[in-house]
């Protein structure tokens, strides 16, 4: 049966011209982990978390110095991954817990008729509906879930393999997604002298410890992706296999999920396949996931979808080059962005923001600075609606209560009790007050995006150079923030928890700020 399967399939790709023959194209596994930042791997110097499994792939392959995200969050960026196309060219896709079209086909989705056994386990595309347009199966690819854990899943989904038949397989772990078990660090025996404190965090042992939770959600991952690996060579395949192994937004901590700051979109990145690329390299190239999809699309020798076509560039010619370093002049900015993240505003309006990063700096385009970037103190508690959709009781939670652009966690709680304190009270500050429409940041002496350099007269050729570039490539792709405000993100549902905010000021001022959102009325709680 496994073997008629594979001959339909591949009798459906020869008459569509899908599938370009070939005789070593390669399996494809790609593990992507949630929510871990650069440089938080052995390879890089790291001392917080031991990752051999990384470090293995990057010593057999390159490892990147400079690969960034899509966007800040996991539902856009796993589907500009999918897709191959920047956030603002998905539609729903392209922010947080909403649709998935079916018209922007998936590699996983394109390889199946090319030949491929096509695979997933753990987190694919999520939170979402992807069964809302008619998919019947994860734009990551078909789940081979396990109670037994990933690696049983793929180990399942090995054993349904056809024989001879190239494998595509997503494993998406949900380490090192928040929550964390406290202390679950300390209890392996890591020593709060190894946690890396980052400046816009304080160097607290509260601190220390929630960071070493996270080093061992890290290192989770890493032995997960340890086992997998060996299971594929065991199999005598890893030299013909193209490993991939990255995170698809920043850590959760204040100022890095679901900012474009560093921290939020700049992710570790390792790339294996010991019969194309020499091994041992690394590269200080700029690259986005938008390059990784055309990437396996060549590796696959498959074409990508016409109809709305990947908009990266192969990494093949750097890959499969002998260089360090810079393999690729050309490869010199690298964009990203983000619309709605959590229901964390008023009417859940998002934080939209756009970001360029070059070799140097970093500029983001803030859209609404009137709105808070983390949300804002507080929300409403024990919300009544009428049948006619009006709020008739509330409680207005407690102040810093609301923030929940923020994952809960241990640090943020400290942020908050330590507010007023003249030590630790900036922290707070920085990562939920407003901030300007403009923000630059020069990487190579502010890597933790602290020194805002926009507005300051020596840098205004850069901030100009940057903004005019960001504008440019945005109004090229479509991008609806700068084509005509870009309101439809806001209309684009939720289909996760919604939570209830004051109307803030300027939409008091000026209700044509606030577009109606006929989602969001069908969303409002009954009496």
């Amino acid at each position: 049966m496994n073997s008629l399967r594979y001959i339909l399939a591949l009798a459906f790709a020869v008459s569509t011209g899908s599938l370009g023959l070939c005789a070593d194209r390669p399996n494809i596994f790609i593990a992507i982990s949630d929510d871990v930042s650069f440089p938080h791997a052995s390879a890089y110097g790291s001392k917080m978390v031991r990752t051999p499994a990384f470090d293995r792939v990057a010593s057999n392959g390159v490892l990147f110095n400079n690969a960034f995200c899509p966007a800040p969050g996991c539902s856009p960026s796993r589907a500009a991954f999918l897709t191959g196309r920047h956030i603002w060219m998905i539609e729903e896709a392209g922010t947080h817990a909403s649709y998935f079209p079916t018209k922007y086909r998936t590699f996983p989705e394109v390889l199946i008729p090319a030949g491929y056994f096509v695979g997933s386990t753990g987190k694919g595309w999520a939170p979402g509906n992807f069964q809302h347009n008619g998919r019947t199966e994860n734009p990551a690819g078909k789940s081979y879930s396990n109670k037994k854990g990933y690696v049983n899943g793929f180990s399942e989904f090995l054993k349904n393999r056809p024989d001879d038949q190239p494998f595509c397989f997503w494993f998406g772990s949900s380490d090192a997604h928040r929550s964390y078990r406290k202390g679950s660090g300390l209890a392996k025996g890591m020593t709060l002298d190894q946690a890396e404190v980052p400046k816009f965090l304080p160097d607290d042992p509260e601190i220390r410890s929630d960071l070493l939770d996270y080093a061992f959600e890290v290192e989770r991952f890493d032995d997960d992706c340890d086992q997998m690996l060996k299971m594929i060579e065991a199999a005598g395949e890893l030299d013909n296999t193209l490993v991939i192994i990255t995170s698809d937004n920043g850590m959760p901590f204040p100022r890095a999920k679901a900012n474009c700051y560093e921290s939020g979109v700049h992710m570790p990145l390792a790339v294996s396949w010991k019969n194309r690329i020499p091994a041992g390299r690394t590269l200080d190239d700029l690259v986005g996931f938008v390059d990784l999809t055309a990437t396996i699309y060549e590796a696959a020798n498959v074409e990508s979808p016409q109809d709305f076509p990947v908009v990266g560039t192969s990494l093949m010619p750097e890959l499969a080059s002998k260089k360090d370093g810079i393999a690729n002049p050309a490869r010199n900015a690298v964009l990203c962005g983000r619309e709605r993240h959590s229901s964390s505003r008023y009417h859940s309006l998002g934080y939209p923001q756009r970001a360029i990063r070059t070799a140097d700096f970093l500029y983001i385009h803030n859209f609404r600075p009137e709105r808070w970037p983390a949300g804002p103190s507080q929300k409403y508690d024990k919300v009544v609606f009428d049948k006619q959709g009006q709020m008739t009781s509330y409680e207005l939670g407690k102040p810093h209560g609301g923030y929940h652009d923020i994952d809960g966690c241990p640090s943020l709680d400290f942020l908050i009790e330590h507010r007023d304190d003249p030590k630790f009270g900036k922290y707070l500050g920085w990562s939920v007050d407003r901030r300007p429409a403009e923000e630059l940041f020069n990487i190579k002496t502010d890597p933790d995006c602290l020194h805002n350099l926009a507005g300051d007269p020596k840098f205004a050729g850069v901030q100009a150079d940057h903004l005019g570039r960001l504008m440019a490539a945005l109004k090229a792709t479509g991008d609806a923030r700068v084509v005509d405000g870009g309101d439809i993100w806001e209309t684009y549902p939720r289909v996760s928890s919604v939570r209830w905010f004051e109307q803030p000021k300027w939409a008091q001022e000026d209700v044509s700020k606030v577009p109606e959102l006929d989602w969001l009325k069908k969303r409002q709680p009954r009496k």
